[in-house]
């Protein structure tokens, strides 16, 4: 096996430990939420879910390519360049039609030391997987929904070609240059060790790196109980042990851009609040907006105080990695969000 197993561990690699340089003139992340659409309908997600039990997501399903032109000319004028720049949310970004021109633009703009796509490949055909690679897309991430055919279409209710589909990322891996591919399934879509073993001899030769995850009740309005085999809620998604949150460090590092232009604190499926819009106000101007600085100085004081949603969210309880930990350091680092 070729690729690196990294189960259990944080799946970019040595974090810099968060409370250590708060705050922060440039965030390490930022998300683009390119479509709001998927062509699974995984038992884990949110998309197994009607939509009118949702709740507010987005105004519009598609990003324009103009308004993403823009958000990615602001964030060109942040003093670093980002850690990373996201191509991810509540969907498949490879079904935005101009997800290569995405990649392109925002490499050519050299505002991110990681562009990376994470995606189910269902969409990737050798022609696709040239065009990201020639875009200067850097990292390619794959979320597995099982190693067989069948076990598609029982966790995500879609027919597979797996052979094609395993053809087709193996053609990415051989051709992919300098980009780094992660490839990655949770434990509920694996049947027993044995399963496990598969999983490694299909994929560990045709990627960089790879894990088996767990799958974490972090979607409201989910069944979990037959979904998770981690039953006793230990461990979070990535392995490490489950630790209580007071404060969740990510509106301190990260932000989300949605495919309406709207901007988003944290990763939650259920928004805590909407902190700025880019279609009114630069990426830069929201980073560092009274609205968004209120939020985090709130935060200090324990996510519990936030807000009913902030209060009740386990998106951090069950991603949370010790570099993070803020609890300690709230006090201290208060004077820096204050609202001007």
């Amino acid at each position: 096996m070729k690729a690196k197993d990294i189960s259990g561990q944080a799946p970019g690699g040595k974090r810099t430990k968060l409370a250590e340089v708060l705050p922060l003139d440039t965030p390490f992340v930022i998300q683009i939420f390119p479509v709001y659409s998927c062509n699974f309908r995984c038992s884990y997600c949110i998309f197994s879910i009607d939509k009118a039990k949702r709740g507010f997501i987005s105004d519009k399903i598609i990003m324009d390519f103009e308004l993403f032109k823009k958000s990615v000319d602001d964030i060109a004028l942040f003093p670093d360049k980002i850690k990373v720049l996201r191509f991810v949310g509540i969907g498949e970004p490879l079904l935005h039609k101009k997800i290569v021109d995405m990649v392109e633009y925002a490499a050519s703009k050299s505002i991110a030391k990681t562009i990376e796509i994470l995606t189910n490949a269902s969409l990737l055909t050798p022609e696709l997987s040239n065009s990201l690679i020639s875009a200067g897309l850097t990292r390619l991430v794959v979320s597995l929904q099982g190693t067989t055919k069948e076990k598609y279409q029982k966790v995500s209710g879609i027919n597979i070609d797996f052979d094609n589909f395993i053809e087709n990322l193996r053609y990415f891996y051989k051709n992919k240059g300098n980009v780094q591919v992660y490839i990655k399934i949770v434990d509920s879509a694996l049947d027993n060790k044995d399963d496990e073993k598969k999983f490694y001899g299909i994929f560990g030769d045709i990627c960089d790196t790879m894990a088996i995850e767990h799958t974490v009740p972090i979607h409201a309005g989910i069944d979990y109980e037959n979904v998770i085999k981690n039953k006793d809620m230990a461990l979070t998604q990535f392995g490490l042990p489950v630790s209580e949150v007071k404060i969740c460090p990510q509106p301190f590092f990260t932000m989300q851009i949605n495919p309406d232009g709207k901007v988003v604190p944290c990763f939650s499926f259920e928004y805590p609040e909407v902190v700025g819009n880019c279609n009114e106000q630069s990426v830069r101007e929201i980073w560092n907006g009274n609205q968004f600085q209120r939020f985090r100085r709130i935060m200090l004081d324990g996510a519990k105080n936030i807000c009913e949603i902030c209060a009740k969210c386990n998106i951090i309880k069950y991603r949370l990695f010790p570099e993070d930990v803020l609890n300690k350091d709230a006090e201290r680092l208060k004077k820096f969000y204050e609202p001007r």
